[in-house]
């Protein structure tokens, strides 16, 4: 068996409404299905919730649960905020640069535009807390397959050291153009 995608997603959010009105207006994401219980189908235990599925592109689904009856959201205060995210993808550098514009326009701050070498992107959070990342691909195909020639091999370097194997050092060589930030 091979999986062929995301079914979905699910984060918790702090209210099911403002989330599928937000990522609809600001990532343009429809809402697919939305489904309400008393209580957990796989664990049976009392617990209200509202679950709702929005359409990420490509048959992948981003999924929230809201859980009124939970302690109130918090995230994992040993993981840095900048680790956890979802990020999306988008057609062109030329779409991340009006995304950025749409969502400060919004009055949502921006993080960004970040060159990774491979790829261009931009970071904010949605009402929830969770961080997003918008990206569009610049690699060129020269350039993913020395990745995919020395992925192994730095894994296995970082599995022995723990610290980070210089085999795709070319990726940070040099800085990526003017105003740009990395990771």
């Amino acid at each position: 068996m091979k999986v062929q995608r995301f079914h979905h997603v699910a984060y918790r959010c702090i209210d099911a409404e403002e989330t599928v009105r937000w990522y609809g207006k600001h990532l343009n994401m429809d809402f697919v299905l939305a489904i309400a219980e008393d209580q957990v189908p796989s664990t049976h235990a009392p617990d209200p919730y509202m679950h709702l599925f929005l359409d990420a592109g490509g048959g992948n689904i981003l999924a929230f649960f809201e859980v009124p009856n939970s302690p109130a959201m918090g995230r994992d205060a040993n993981t840095p905020e900048w680790v956890q995210h979802i990020a999306l993808k988008v057609d062109s550098v030329d779409d991340l640069v009006q995304a950025k514009q749409r969502l400060e326009a919004s009055g949502i701050p921006v993080v960004g535009i970040t060159d990774h070498a491979i790829f261009k992107s931009i970071y904010f959070f949605d009402p929830n807390g969770h961080r997003l990342e918008l990206a569009a691909d610049t690699a060129t195909p020269e350039q993913m397959k020395q990745l995919d020639d020395v992925k192994w091999d730095m894994l296995q370097e970082w599995s022995k050291t723990k610290r980070a194997p210089k085999h795709a050092a070319w990726m940070h060589a040099a800085e990526f153009g003017a105003g740009a930030t990395k990771a």
